[in-house]
């Protein structure tokens, strides 16, 4: 067969690592020929493309990013987008494509397979909050970075008495924000799935040093938003699948708090650092297990699938249920587990 490969969406460690192992399995066992198309949905679009084979993918197994570039190309939003798709895969005599990304990725790949075209899908997002799978790959490398930032920053508010706003990404879902929070230690965790009373936290933050406490940790996801929602700071620029950029939340929180309690307060903003760089071991090794998967899936015919990790195995999932619906944070995490450290 001749199978197509793209990544979608913003980047994430253990991209290549799916990358590698669809092409590994792919021409080592099925004696596939495969094809890369650049930059996500716009290389098919555009009909750019690059060899994949074993020895092209050499050495990428520990890259973060992705050799095959990516972008937040949307084919419905480009004129004759589907239509220029079609000719693409035709013209490519591509058999099957694999997919990877994340929901809005995954989103294109599903209305696609309405169209004909015969696609398997992998997911991928820092975010972790497709659902369907238990988790995807980029996650811990995410929490990790996020956790080694909030441990430096911890001496640091020590020895200066002060409080630290670190704002992670999570634009709806705050699963970095919860793990690198509890990880870390953090003082207070703000995430997307609960508006905040930004006079509550700073109260908090009171009475933490009023215990004699001189250092305080508040981790804010970058879509978090206070209850009167005064706070929010959007560009108001979208990109093709309707986002808006977000970013500048965790100066507004730190500034309030500054205001409020008059501790001095500095702001982290992490920002795009959360995706780069080489991939944990456990992305490693499930980005492999589901390009595996994945190429496996395409052989058994399974299009309009996701390789999805449920109980430790990978299964096969419609790609309708992966991006029906958001995974958000479980509020128990929050509520029983992160606030017995808070104050």
């Amino acid at each position: 067969m001749r199978v197509g490969v793209l990544t979608g969406g913003g980047d994430c460690p253990g991209l290549n690592a799916v990358i590698r192992a669809v092409v590994r399995k792919g021409e080592r066992q099925y004696g596939d020929r495969l094809v890369g198309f650049r930059d996500g949905w716009k290389g098919v679009i555009d009909n750019v493309t690059m060899p994949l084979d074993v020895e092209r993918c050499r050495g990428i197994l520990p890259r973060g990013g992705t050799i095959l570039g990516t972008s937040r190309t949307n084919p419905y939003k480009v004129d004759e987008g589907v239509a220029r798709v079609l000719k693409t895969l035709d013209a490519e005599a591509v058999d099957a494509l694999v997919a990877i990304g994340g929901e809005d990725t995954l989103g294109v790949a599903h209305r696609l397979e309405g169209e004909g075209v015969r696609v398997v899908g992998v997911p991928k997002t820092i975010d972790n909050d497709l659902s369907a799978t238990e988790v995807t790959f980029g996650f811990h490398t995410a929490v990790q970075i996020a956790t080694d930032a909030i441990d430096r920053l911890h001496t640091t508010a020590e020895s200066h008495d002060r409080v630290m706003v670190v704002e992670v990404m999570g634009r709806h879902a705050g699963w970095i924000a919860t793990y690198a929070g509890i990880a870390g230690g953090a003082a207070e965790i703000l995430v997307p799935e609960e508006e905040f009373d930004i006079d509550v936290v700073s109260d908090m933050i009171r009475r933490r040093h009023a215990q004699g406490r001189f250092a305080s940790i508040v981790v804010v996801a970058e879509g978090a938003k206070p209850k009167a929602g005064s706070m929010a700071v959007q560009s108001g620029e979208v990109d093709q699948f309707g986002h808006v950029r977000l970013g500048g939340i965790g100066n507004q929180v730190a500034e309030e708090i500054e205001k409020r309690t008059g501790f001095e307060t500095r702001v982290t903003i992490l920002g795009h650092v959360q995706r780069g760089g080489t991939p944990t071991a456990f992305d490693r090794i499930l980005a492999t297990r589901f390009g595996v998967a994945a190429i496996d899936a395409v052989h058994d015919g399974a299009f309009g699938q996701m390789v999805a990790l449920q109980a430790g195995d990978i299964v096969r999932v419609p790609l309708a249920d992966a991006v029906g619906e958001l995974k958000t944070v479980d509020p128990s995490l929050l509520h029983g587990v992160a606030d017995t450290f808070f104050g």
